[in-house]
């Protein structure tokens, strides 16, 4: 089962993996079939999701979802076999069913109705507690190994990942070593959006203008896929992006590569990046000018465009499509006016 979920290069230069159709045991019968049927729920969100976790927030947002579940089929479960208890006890032919058009009050019904929904809410607030301390995005993963930091821009349509440590940069290409602590600072140069990888973890929300911090690590080599979670204008169905975790020697050797042969991403080539786009191919930048991403941070550079105001309804337009056609229809009336 693992080598048919994650059948996957474990080389940098493979960075897109096609996932691999998820198997039924050798020994699985027609007999048993029924067997599969509480889990067969689960099986589209299983291969590279969320509950299939490779790494320690993953498998700690999992363990949440799962307790969650659990906590509240305790009520369902009962509540929906006491419903048909009761419609059988008291159908309309059976006449041994007591009938009692006064009855209005019992201390030990209200006790149940009560105590229950309590009983459940104590539950889910523990549970939400243990994952908003234990697993706060902001929290360092415990390890041995020191973080790796990462810096990342939202930009229209991509994703910029920068590293300042070894002076490289990718677009829609992240690559790290497995079992290190990843430090990824996060930005957006344009509209809000949200950077989530499922397998690893959290989601989080970055904005322009504003900074937050996330902690994730990939407990084994792999590629996984990232994605932008966020509506943010025409070219956000395609904003996703490939996670590659290699071994930490496969790791140095790609970042010596891009030194070696990539190109230089300073202010002019980041505002020419910055433009909108959809569908982008993965790059990379052998040099990145030191402070770029905190001049993105503190709109020293200017932030992207965006949406813009329509020259007719007024609506905010985040789409080139839209954009054309307003300018289209600029340029139609003023040859009208002519």
């Amino acid at each position: 089962m693992e080598n048919a979920k994650n059948a996957c290069p474990h080389d940098a230069s493979s960075p897109r993996c096609v996932a691999q159709p998820l198997l039924l045991p050798p020994t699985f019968k027609p007999a048993r079939s029924l067997l599969w049927i509480p889990a067969a729920a689960f099986l589209p969100g299983c291969a590279g999701g969320v509950l299939d976790p490779q790494g320690p927030i993953g498998a700690g947002n999992r363990t949440i979802l799962l307790n969650s579940l659990a906590v509240m089929l305790v009520i369902v479960i009962p509540t929906l076999i006491a419903l048909l208890a009761f419609a059988w006890k008291f159908r309309a032919s059976n006449s041994n069913a007591r009938y009692d058009p006064e009855f209005n009050y019992s201390g030990r019904i209200e006790l149940i109705v009560w105590a229950i929904p309590t009983l459940t809410i104590l539950f889910l607030g523990g549970l939400i507690y243990y994952g908003s301390y234990h697993l706060d995005p902001r929290k360092p993963i415990a390890s041995a190994q020191p973080p790796l930091d990462i810096q990342v821009v939202a930009l229209d349509w991509k994703w910029l990942f920068l590293y300042p440590e070894q002076g490289v940069g990718a677009v829609n290409q992240l690559v790290i070593p497995a079992g290190v602590p990843v430090r990824f600072k996060l930005t957006s140069a344009s509209v809000m959006n949200t950077f989530f990888v499922p397998q690893l973890g959290s989601m989080v929300y970055v904005m322009n203008g504003m900074q937050t911090e996330l902690h994730l690590q990939a407990d084994r080599e792999g590629s996984y896929f990232g994605q932008s979670a966020h509506f943010s204008g025409d070219g956000f169905s395609d904003m996703n992006f490939s996670v590659t975790a290699v071994s930490p020697d496969a790791f140095t050797r790609w970042t010596s590569s891009l030194r070696g042969g990539g190109g230089v991403l300073n202010a002019d080539a980041y505002r020419e990046l910055a433009r909108q786009s959809t569908n982008l191919p993965p790059a990379s930048f052998g040099h990145v000018q030191p402070g770029l991403f905190e001049a993105v941070v503190q709109q020293t550079l200017p932030p992207g465009p965006g949406p813009a105001e329509s020259t007719g309804s007024g609506e905010p337009q985040v789409s080139p499509k839209a954009l054309r056609a307003a300018a289209m229809a600029h340029h139609q009336q003023a040859e009208g006016g002519e």
